[in-house]
């Protein structure tokens, strides 16, 4: 029987998450643990599918051994000992929804930790009780099926290969494989612990709470464009890029910025879009659940400042990477902990910064 320590949902989840871990220690406790390893897990099948000094075929086969205990579908011991043989500087690539580059440690150690200890992990997620151990499987089943979607879609990607999602559908559903599945999860995990009888619309809640993380990751796939592009990946969908006139491939080329331009315009708003319905979503929730409402703001912000300053700079460099500085987000923190008893003041949080995006 694998043997844990208290450190796996402290120390080492906030190594591994970094930006993540504010929402997650302000969460009630009564759902911290079961988020916090769904996350923990979340990031282990992460880890294995961005390795990219691994062969494509050895991470789809260590993904899916993953995927299959997870689920519970064999009991056979994982070995990742192929993978973690590879130098740790190539060893995982820290996603983009939760990387820091002013974090005082790297990751990559961290997710090799977290490799070598899964079994940790997986005997964690059979302490929990049967029905949140359901919903825990059932949004890592739809997060890892994005996943290995993703490496069998640009496995041959490079640079001078271009692989391009098709459509707005196949966008839609892999923002909501990786993202909006969590604010499934997130709402069934609420519902059931922190407000079960509270009189709330719960399909208006599921479909905002669904834009919610769609937003979120439509944020990260237009910050990391530029980057993607240079390695080959393009999730904005190529009916759009022919509409606009534009390939993928030209996207650096000076003469057809203002092309690039109208197509990423569009993205911005939609993105802009999905967060205010999360934004609904946050205030749907019962008013006295300020830590779960607090939780879902702070993304929520942080997603609308991004926009805004992604609208405003060059987020084709891929050598600027375009963030919110620390300091700005400490300012979110505690402006939003400061405004919550005053609903009008609490909204203009996120109108103003809207209002900024928008230039009213």
């Amino acid at each position: 029987m694998a043997q844990t320590s208290p450190d796996l949902l402290t120390t080492l989840l906030k190594q591994v998450s970094r930006s993540f871990y504010l929402t997650l220690r302000v969460l009630p406790t009564v759902i911290r643990p079961q988020i916090g390893l769904a996350y923990l897990l979340a990031r282990a099948a992460d880890t294995l599918a961005d390795t990219e000094a691994v062969p494509v075929e050895m991470r789809l086969k260590a993904l899916q051994s993953l995927r299959e205990r997870i689920l519970g579908q064999t009991t056979l011991p994982l070995d990742f000992g192929q993978i973690l043989r590879f130098p740790p500087n190539d060893l995982g690539r820290v996603a983009a929804a939760d990387k820091d580059p002013d974090a005082p440690a790297p990751a990559i150690g961290a997710e090799r930790i977290l490799l070598e200890r899964i079994e940790e992990g997986l005997f964690l997620l059979k302490q929990v009780s049967s029905a949140d151990r359901k919903l825990i499987r059932e949004v890592l089943q739809t997060i890892t099926s994005g996943q290995i979607l993703d490496l069998t879609r640009f496995g041959s990607a490079t640079a001078t290969h271009i692989v391009t999602l098709q459509s707005e559908e196949e966008l839609d559903d892999y923002t909501y494989r990786v993202a909006g599945c969590v604010g499934e999860f997130w709402t069934r995990m609420c519902r059931a612990h922190i407000f079960p009888n509270a009189p709330l619309d719960d399909a208006t809640l599921l479909a905002n709470g669904i834009r919610f993380g769609k937003g979120l990751q439509l944020v990260n796939i237009l910050r990391d464009l530029a980057v993607d592009l240079r390695q080959g990946r393009c999730y904005l969908p190529a009916e759009q890029w022919q509409r606009f006139g534009v390939a993928p491939a030209f996207v650096f080329e000076r003469a057809n910025d203002p092309a690039v331009r109208r197509l990423y315009d569009c993205y911005l708003a939609q993105a802009a879009d999905h967060l205010r319905a999360g934004w609904a979503y946050t205030n749907a929730l019962p008013h006295r659940c300020a830590r779960v409402r607090l939780a879902c703001a702070w993304p929520i912000l942080i997603g609308v400042r991004t926009l805004e300053k992604l609208r405003r700079g060059n987020a084709l460099d891929p050598q600027h990477r375009i963030k919110i500085e620390r300091s700005e987000v400490r300012k979110l923190l505690i402006r939003s902990v400061l405004y919550y008893p005053w609903p009008r003041a609490w909204n203009r949080l996120f109108l103003g910064a809207s209002a900024r995006r928008s230039g009213g």
